[in-house]
């Protein structure tokens, strides 16, 4: 599948297409909508470490970190925390082939870790902004350092619970630690911080009153912003349905881009994004209300498709007879995509 990597001469992001094999994990560039027949690079897996979930950069926070046996580091991000992790344990998986009893016990893992599915962390993290029912923000001292509006550990377990978003503390500290992997939250000061850098999932929030967490400053960002004037806030507001890479055809110069698509219900809209920028705004989006989509045949280019195209393509029609041409990865993930986006026109 897609996934942003970053370079190692020129920091920046390129999005590639992975294949995982047994030993190593290959990508390969995307040229005019197809993918290359030789691969770009590959990451050999043998004497692997992996970091998952990744903390090193704020404003992706849901990367993986591979660090082979070289000391090479490399930076894969992925859509979702559920993309991330179905990676992760792949990845993991292929690094302990040899090892059945260390790749049984990460499947135990994670689904020990798989709940709290329909809780949306959205509405979690707005209600812990209430000033009058959310989580009371103090200032804290830790190793000289004095910080505002922080919350401790412990102090975020019992509000999760008292609030019936969690039966339990183990399920409390679960709920906390996807709140962080999401960028929501983010650990203040020594003990938490250092927290993060456990290999167990469940050792990276700590249900403690000496550490510390406070609001990632993402969350909080002022969505009026002068750069984001062509977004409604509203339709910026509704539920994600579903998320992913796709490569889509540009409107001008026709060529071809991987983008990060986010389809969103009540307002139903479809954004795209840019995975190789900083930021975290759409670069395009359309209202679903009067859309019609379909899929395209795959023998020959149809009509309006430009290139030398990998196939799986659909089209988007607006109300405003606007054509919008999109590959997925696999005849299944089209058809998944126009499922989901059907029923919201």
């Amino acid at each position: 599948g897609f996934l942003p990597l970053q370079g190692h001469v020129v920091r920046n992001w390129k999005v590639r297409w992975f294949v995982l094999l047994q030993d190593k994990l290959l990508y390969y560039k995307i040229e005019g909508g197809k993918k290359e027949p030789s691969p770009k690079g590959r990451i050999l897996l043998d004497g692997c470490t992996i970091t998952c979930p990744c903390l090193e950069y704020e404003n992706r926070p849901l990367l993986i970190k591979l660090k082979t046996k070289t000391n090479t580091d490399y930076f894969l991000e992925c859509c979702s925390r559920e993309e991330r992790d179905s990676w992760a344990l792949d990845i993991t998986g292929a690094i302990h082939a040899g090892h059945p009893v260390q790749v049984q016990e990460l499947h135990r893992m994670k689904n020990s870790f798989k709940l709290l599915e329909n809780i949306s962390l959205h509405n979690i993290v707005e209600r812990m902004y209430d000033s009058s029912t959310g989580i009371k923000l103090t200032r804290n001292l830790d190793q000289g350092n004095r910080y505002k509006e922080t919350f401790t550990g412990s102090a975020l377990v019992d509000w999760l619970i008292s609030n019936s978003f969690a039966v339990s503390r183990f399920e409390a500290v679960t709920l906390a630690s996807m709140l962080m992997d999401e960028n929501f939250i983010r650990p203040v000061g020594v003990r938490s911080t250092e927290a993060t850098r456990s290999s167990d999932p469940s050792e990276k929030f700590l249900d403690d009153s000496t550490a510390l967490y406070m609001f990632a400053e993402s969350s909080k960002k002022n969505t009026n912003s002068k750069e984001e004037v062509h977004f409604n806030i509203s339709e910026l507001s509704g539920t994600i349905v579903k998320q992913g890479f796709l490569v889509k055809q540009g409107h001008k110069r026709k060529n071809w881009k991987v983008r990060k698509f986010v389809l969103r219900a009540d307002p139903a809209f479809l954004h795209y994004y840019d995975p190789t920028k900083e930021d975290n705004k759409p670069v395009g989006g359309f209202s679903l209300r009067g859309c019609l989509v379909s899929a395209l045949e795959d023998n020959g280019v149809p009509a309006g498709v430009k290139g030398n195209v990998q196939g799986n393509l659909f089209k988007i029609i607006t109300k405003n007879d606007i054509h919008y041409y999109i590959q997925a990865s696999s005849k299944a993930e089209r058809v998944q995509w126009i499922e989901a986006i059907k029923p919201l026109t």
